[in-house]
């Protein structure tokens, strides 16, 4: 059984809905991030950069236990795992670790900073919600114009681009877009959101998700407490 360490947040979402996707045998063991459980010695021995989510492997690819962090790197590790949702062929994966690229360097980081800047920073700062939200939506139309042209991110088949973009788009209204001016990306979005292992994915620690924007969890997520543990 594959221990996943995790938080209800896009990027621990990906890694739930690729484990129900694999139909894997998983526990989760919850990481507030709000409280600062992200800094626990045992949890920062498999997460070096104090972010969810992680996840052992006792059965890893020699027979010994794997432990991995970085949800790209797990999804693809996961994929390799089971053979499922990356492409055999070698133009079809390329097409695929492309746009899982994209949402590595952009969707996250870029959608991230968005709802940052328009949700939890302390003080509402024009400039910085006024550039983020207008990249937010320049992502949108991206993921648009490539989804008018092909059925998934990658190509012809769902797969782990899909699942990586996904849960990042779920926040669309507090990112400061408007899901119907991308009509593509809707009917995609749509679709998949009807797949029964992301519902079931989604629904990983839903209970346990709070608002974030007291003054312990700022501090444990974007404070001095973030240099200190170093």
């Amino acid at each position: 059984m594959i221990e996943v360490y995790s938080w209800p947040t896009p990027n621990g979402h990906k890694v739930h809905i690729m484990l129900e996707e694999c139909g894997l045998a998983y526990r989760v063991h919850p990481v507030d991030i709000g409280s600062g459980e992200q800094f626990a010695p045992p949890f920062l021995a498999i997460s070096p950069n104090n972010k969810i989510p992680a996840i052992t492997d006792p059965d890893g690819p020699d027979g010994t236990p794997m432990s991995m962090f970085e949800s790209g790197a797990i999804l693809l590790y996961l994929a390799g795992k089971t053979g499922r949702l990356l492409p055999a062929d070698v133009r079809g994966r390329y097409e695929v670790l492309q746009w899982l690229m994209f949402q590595i360097a952009s969707v996250g980081p870029m959608l991230g900073q968005a709802h940052h800047f328009r949700v939890y920073a302390p003080e509402k700062l024009p400039y910085a919600i006024e550039r983020y939200t207008r990249e937010a939506q320049r992502l949108y139309g991206v993921i648009n114009k490539r989804l008018a042209h092909a059925t998934y991110l990658g190509g012809p088949d769902y797969s782990i681009a899909d699942i990586a973009v996904f849960p990042w788009l779920r926040a669309w209204k507090t990112q400061g877009v408007e899901m119907a001016d991308y009509p593509h990306l809707k009917g995609w979005f749509d679709e998949i959101a009807k797949r029964p292992a992301v519902q079931r994915g989604v629904q990983v620690l839903a209970g346990a998700r709070k608002p974030l924007t007291d003054d312990r969890a700022r501090e444990a997520l974007f404070g001095q407490r973030q240099v200190l543990q170093r």
